[in-house]
């Protein structure tokens, strides 16, 4: 056994985190070499974005990560945890192009390479950040294998999959309708929309019919849309409108005949019951245009600008064109009412601008035939969801899935791997840029302006990370990985997209398993941000409390799945337990001498506490490792916290005590033995959630030279000591009621007194073998045992406890004249309130005008007077 180390006198993180980390990542202990006679377990972190710095949510995830991977390393496996940051393309170009602009640089007038040139120093700048704070919080992660989603590799990888899905057929270029952002001037998938409710409008218009006969009413959110209808639509099965199937209306403002057509989309129900058909401009006008070959007429630019089809509003903003075309309507008397109305808004969840649906020629991924592969492995649980509920959120989307819109009008990303002949139109899908046309061998050659969506890239991340397209050891060894930790907000933009990746490219699921957790919100409930100003900084409490107290904290926050919120307060109580274990660990370790250590190592004659501490710390061994297992990371934890405070620092290190001074040799080293083992395996327990704190305790008490490489606890069938633990659950339970009674009767330690037991002769057997932890820690001058009631001084005190009753002369607890004196006093106390509020419960005045509740106060606190004044004349009837 090595030299023990003494470590500081007190704790204090600053003085270690950095320098513990720094250590780690010399050392190479988080870089995996792979042995192919270990299992491996792979996490692939999820990457923060390059658009700002860590958060709590990161946090959050990356906690539950190291958690994972510093057990399962522990445990013997090849672990590999493989971090990286995700280019982020639509939230880093807008915040790149802002910054530019407080700058007076603009985007279009640098042009695609300049801009880009700041975009990566950007990325660079923010990627080191990122880093840095990431280690911060103790990851133990391998960055020597860090990934970017713009890496040169994951380029080839992300061009290599267009390719190979366009050959496919599951990628083609087409008109549809597209979430349209005008402020980013870009297409959106479903997933970067963010719902909001907003008070909004009905407006009621009136188009007349072509032959004068009359008109029709119909109702609007959005009546700037009207200079693009081709049509009007009602329900075939509608009685108000079937004479009007087949004739046409005067398109007012901008007199274009445009049919009534008659389709089952339209609710009788809701609004007049006759709907505007714009196809250029919603997708469900869009469908049903194409069901009556409606014209297609955009009347927007990228903008949102009126263009050249929306006659004199041309150049007009859309809401300004709204606000100028509901006045025109109004003159000509065609505007019929305007009725409030809430409705859910389109917002994209970058900038906030409110969504436009427009027709737009973009690429597209058919996605039924990925879909039906990657719904069959989570039902067939090859892939599981923890907790199990998030299946149906992954169930939801996937099986009402959509065409992915996968291009966007940007220049920062992966650019869209297509090239048109500027001569034949020629277009060439090819993953490396062809240097002539391969129709006409010219060599006008352009490539698509457009870059892929992020989510593209990020959907490869599970397998381009290791190498993919290439054959690498690491994908054949690490793929498919473990498990994945993420939040519930992105099963479908994210682990869904992994998924049927995952099964198309390499055959089989990306992971084994999903583990889903919420967010972090305030003390509140409110989710955290910017405008609310309840943001916390990880790192600034990470500099207040240490990194170890914010992962415990988190670690023991929430049950798997559910948001939890942040108290400022329980990160405090996670750094007092840290306090706790540094100083009982400090303790310890003043006290242990190796060379007694040495000589008893093989002793087995256990005292009743030794015994009982070990079977304890088995059953925790053996819980913590299933909570492990079956992801239950916070119960886990928990377990670890009671153990440790309770068992160990406030039980049994107390119990052991005298050991310490007394001149037994024997006694000392067996003692000396089980707190070193017990000590041990509490910090390698509690070593995935505080790694720092463990390994500083670990390093100088051990003679490993780490514990993160250590093995983990394992369960020990001879350890196993039933008898022990309900023995001294007994003995526990009368200290704690002799401390009570102590305690209420205001004793102080030092006055010792008498314990007499009356039992039952099951628990007179733990009783005798704890005798000595009785006296010492319930301050007992003797612990006598009787068989016969009679026996019992007639001023004692009793208590009930499992086994039996004890007793306690009450003589030997309080000085009688004194105590008799302040029960005097405590009695005309308790008896001038109980008069108060009899005066004031006498006084009819007060009781007819007080609230009911106040009056059902009053008596409350009676009855409770009442009780406590009959309790101190008990007390000095006993003591007279």
């Amino acid at each position: 056994m090595a030299e023990i180390k003494n470590i500081a006198t007190t704790y204090d993180p600053k003085e270690f985190e950095d320098r513990i980390y720094k250590n780690w990542e010399e050392k190479g202990y988080f870089t995996p070499v792979i042995d192919k006679s270990k299992k491996p377990y792979t996490i692939i972190m999820p990457p923060p974005n390059i658009t700002g710095e860590l958060h709590l949510g990161h946090a959050f995830d990356d906690t539950l990560q190291d958690m994972l991977i510093r057990f399962k390393r522990m445990q013997g496996y090849c672990t590999l945890w493989l971090p990286g940051q995700d280019h982020a393309s639509i939230a880093t170009e807008v915040k790149v192009a802002t910054e530019l602009a407080k700058q007076g640089f603009d985007k279009k007038e640098m042009g695609r390479e300049a801009f880009l040139k700041k975009v990566w120093e950007w990325s660079d700048e923010y990627r080191a950040r990122i880093r840095n704070q990431v280690k911060k919080l103790g990851v133990s992660a391998d960055f020597t294998r860090e990934a970017f989603t713009m890496d040169k590799n994951l380029n080839v990888a992300v061009k290599h999959v267009f390719v190979k899905l366009y050959n496919e057929g599951l990628i083609y270029k087409g008109n549809r309708i597209t979430n349209w952002c005008t402020h980013c001037e870009t297409a959106l998938s479903d997933a970067e929309i963010e719902y909001e409710e907003q008070e909004g409008h009905f407006w009621h218009i009136n188009y007349p019919l072509a032959d004068g006969s009359g008109v029709i009413e119909i109702a609007t959110t959005r009546p700037e849309t009207m200079l693009g209808d081709s049509g009007v639509a009602v329900n075939p099965n509608d009685e108000r409108y079937k004479h009007l199937i087949g004739k046409n209306v005067m398109l007012p403002l901008i007199n274009r005949e445009i049919p009534i057509v008659a389709d089952d989309y339209v609710d009788l129900e809701f609004g007049t019951g006759a709907v505007k058909m714009t196809p250029a401009h919603d997708p469900n006008d869009f469908q049903v245009g194409k069901r009556h070959n409606l014209e297609i007429i955009r009347i927007m630019d990228d903008k949102g600008f009126i263009n050249e089809k929306g006659g004199k509003y041309q150049g007009l903003d859309r809401y300004e064109a709204r606000k100028v075309i509901i006045r025109d309507l109004e003159d000509l008397g065609l505007l019929v009412k305007i009725k409030d109305h809430s409705h859910n808004v389109g917002t994209h969840d970058r900038c906030g601008t409110t969504v436009e649906p427009i027709i737009s020629n973009q690429w597209y991924v058919k996605m039924d035939t990925l879909a039906k592969p990657a719904l069959e492995v989570v039902r067939e649980k090859k892939t599981k969801f923890v907790p199990e509920r998030f299946e149906k959120t992954y169930f939801h989307w996937m099986e009402n899935i959509h065409d992915w819109c996968i291009s966007r009008q940007l220049w920062w990303g992966h650019r869209i791997p297509v090239f048109y002949c500027q001569e034949c139109n020629e277009i060439m899908v090819l993953e490396e840029a062809p240097k002539i046309c391969t129709k006409c061998g010219s060599t006008n050659i352009k490539q698509d302006n457009d870059v892929l969506d992020t989510w593209f890239s990020s959907a490869l991340w599970p397998f381009s990370t290791l190498g993919w397209p290439n054959k690498t050891e690491d994908l054949e060894y690490f793929y498919p990985t473990s498990t994945l930790v993420t939040g519930h907000d992105i099963i479908f933009p994210w682990v869904a997209r992994m998924i049927f990746s995952g099964i198309h490219n390499m055959g089989e699921t990306p992971f084994e398993t999903v583990l889903i957790h919420g967010l972090i919100r305030d003390s509140e409930g409110r989710k955290m941000s910017k405008s609310l100003g309840n943001g916390v900084n990880p790192l600034e409490v990470i500099d207040t409390y240490g990194a170890d107290a914010l992962r415990f904290m988190i670690a023991t926050g929430n049950a798997t799945g559910n948001d939890m919120r942040y108290y400022p307060e329980r990160v405090e109580s996670s750094r007092n337990f840290a306090n706790k274990v540094w100083n009982a660990s400090r303790f310890v370790m003043m006290n242990l001498d190796k060379e007694i250590m040495n000589k008893y190592k093989d002793n087995k004659d256990y005292s009743l506490a030794d015994k009982w501490i070990l079977s304890q710390m088995n059953t925790v061994v053996k819980e913590v490792t299933e909570n492990m297992d079956k992801f239950e990371l916070g119960i886990a934890m928990q377990k670890v916290y009671d153990f440790m405070w309770t068992e160990f620092c406030d039980w049994y290190i107390e119990i052991v005590k005298p050991v310490f001074y007394g001149d037994d040799e024997k006694a000392k080293g067996i003692v000396y033995n089980v707190l070193n083992t017990v000590l041990i395996t509490g910090l390698k327990l509690l070593h995935p959630a505080m790694p720092f704190i463990t390994e500083e305790i670990f390093t100088h008490l051990s003679d490993e030279e780490t514990i993160t490489t250590s093995a983990w606890p394992e369960y020990n069938e001879d350890l196993a000591n039933k008898k022990a633990e309900d023995d001294m659950a007994y003995v526990i339970e009368a200290i704690k009621a002799v401390r009570n009674i102590r305690a209420e009767m205001n004793v102080p330690p030092s006055r010792k007194a008498k314990v007499i037991c009356y039992i039952a002769e099951d628990a007179k057997i733990a009783f005798n073998a704890g005798r000595a932890y009785i006296e010492k820690l319930a301050s007992a001058s003797e612990v006598q045992f009787i068989d016969n009631k009679n026996e019992v001084p007639k001023n004692a005190v009793s208590l009930i406890v499992k086994g039996g009753e004890l007793f306690i002369p009450l003589l030997d607890l309080v000085d009688k004249d004194k105590e008799l004196e302040r029960l005097s006093n405590e009695g005309k106390k308790l008896q001038g309130e109980i008069e108060r509020i009899d005066k004031k419960l006498g006084n009819q005045g007060f009781v007819a005008k007080a609230p009911q509740a106040v009056v059902d106060g009053e008596k409350a606190k009676r009855e409770k007077y009442v009780e406590m004044l009959e309790a101190v004349e008990g007390r000095i009837t006993a003591l007279n």
